[in-house]
This record gives structure tokens, sequence and C-alpha cells, in this order.
């Protein structure tokens, strides 16, 4: 099997795995409705990509009215993705997530201008978006980054950062100079863990 251009079926099975190999969950039948949208377009003639757009749509249209996810075929996703719960999920169809991301409740991935259709989200590998944040625009969440809960991200966050708040900000982390900063005993690794765990809640 080809790695770097895996099957639909590869990919379903991946997605069902990284979503708690749960048939049933919500966020899984939303990707496998993307994949199979996606390999629908696959197809060089325009009366087959009609025949199977006739069940993509039935699909697609219960992934948005009964599961509140919205997840065009147009979106660029990579491999292993995590939806977490559902409702009020709304991806652009200009986005791109990257392998490994885990998108909770209530997340927007979309665009800052209706002029700009092409200007949407990107994120890296293993991003972390916490319930109910919103990323807007032609921003870059580098890999390994962690989006706190409800934020409101409107500039780039670096690999491996966190932020928060509306508008959102990065976290910066303490260095060995801050450490008179923590009067009361606790190391800054302690409250930067402490803090982190509170914005992804």
């Amino acid at each position: 099997m080809d790695s770097v251009n895996p099957s639909v079926f590869t990919l379903i099975r991946e997605d069902y795995r990284a979503n708690g190999s749960d048939w049933h969950r919500p966020g899984f039948r939303a990707l496998a409705t993307y994949r199979y949208g996606v390999w629908r377009m696959s197809f060089k003639y325009r009366i087959v990509r009609i025949l199977l757009g006739v069940f993509y749509k039935v699909c697609q249209r219960r992934c948005m009215h009964v599961y509140g996810i919205e997840l065009p075929y147009s979106a660029s996703i990579g491999r292993n993705v995590t939806i977490e719960h559902q409702h009020g999920i709304v991806v652009h169809g200009a986005s791109v997530i990257g392998d490994g991301c885990i998108i909770r409740q209530g997340v927007t991935l979309g665009i800052r201008d209706e002029k700009c259709l092409d200007q949407a989200p990107r994120l890296g590998k293993r991003v972390s978006v916490g319930a109910g944040a919103k990323i807007l625009g032609d921003v870059t969440i580098g890999d390994d980054a962690k989006i706190g809960a409800n934020a409101v991200v409107l500039c780039d966050v670096p690999a491996g950062q966190t932020a928060v708040g509306i508008p959102a900000r990065v976290i910066c982390k303490k260095t060995h100079s801050d450490r008179d900063g923590f009067d009361n005993g606790e190391s800054e690794s302690q409250h930067a863990s402490s803090s982190i765990n509170e914005a992804l809640a």
C-alpha cells in the first residue's frame, strides 16, 4: 500500500481508530462522509460524480442538520483526525487540518472577509483546538500547538505554543529568570500546566 497516497478505505480505518473505534460517533461519521466526498471528486467523468453525489449529499446533510458538523469535501484534512463530541462545528472549505489534530464542539475554522474566500486557517500536525474556539482568516497554527476553549484566534500561533483569550494571545513560557515570580512555592512548570489545563477545559 502506498503510504503517500493511501486509499479512502485506509483513511476511514484510521479515522475509525482515532475516534475511539466507535462507528456511532458523529465525529467519525462526519469524517467518513468527508473522505467519501473527496473520493467521489477523484473520478474523471462528471456523470459518475453526480451519481455518487446523491449518497454523499444525503450523508452530508445528516452530518450538518443532525450532528451539527459542517465539513465540506473541498477542505484539506490530514490523517488520524479526531472530532470530539458534536454540534456547532464549522470548517470552511479552504481550511487545512493537519494529521492528528483534535477538534472539539463549537469550533469554527472560518474566513474574516467574504471577498477573500481562500484565506482560511491552516492547522499543522497534532493541533488541539478547545471547545468553542474560533480560528479566523489567513492564520497558521504550528505543529503541536494548543488553542484554549472559546479563544478567538486572529493571528499565527507558533509550534508548540498555547493560545487563549479573546482575542487570543500566546501564553509565554516562563524562563529560569522568572522564578522569583512564584513566591508561593509553586514551580513555573506547575503554574503553566495549570493554566493550560484550565484553558483547554
